[in-house]
């Protein structure tokens, strides 16, 4: 059985987002950690729960986003995570598009795999615009 008022044992830090919100201009607001998720291209926050219990949860454009900054225990692990999905949605993509190999008429190439643990190189050409 569980039970609906469980606690969470462990204090996962907190999420501070701000954003542009169409009535109040710019919005500041910290909430725990974990009432705070990405999901298709919108943040998702959850401002409070309803009389009978139920959260109530904001949907903000990413791009009404300035930024979201965030505790967490260990940055290289939040990274892992990141990779992760990455890979994961890469991997799903390479499934589901027919690119390259017989079934394009293209010839068989193997995967690019692109190196992000190493964020020190001075090689790196970034363009700001």
């Amino acid at each position: 059985m569980v039970d609906d008022d469980l606690e969470l044992d462990e204090d996962l830090g907190e999420a501070t987002i701000v954003y542009e919100d169409p009535d109040d201009g710019t919005v500041s607001k910290t909430v725990p950690n974990e009432h705070v998720a990405y999901f298709q291209d919108h943040w998702l926050v959850k401002m409070e729960e309803d009389e009978r219990g139920r959260d109530l949860v904001r949907r903000i454009p990413t791009r009404r986003v300035h930024y979201v900054e965030r505790s967490v225990e260990e940055f290289e692990e939040e990274i892992k995570t990141l990779q992760d999905q990455v890979q994961s949605f890469a991997n799903d993509l390479r499934t589901r598009l027919p690119i390259g190999g017989e079934e394009s008429g293209g010839s068989e190439t193997a995967p690019v795999e692109i190196d992000v643990k190493n964020d020190d190189q001075s090689g790196d050409e970034r363009s700001d615009g």
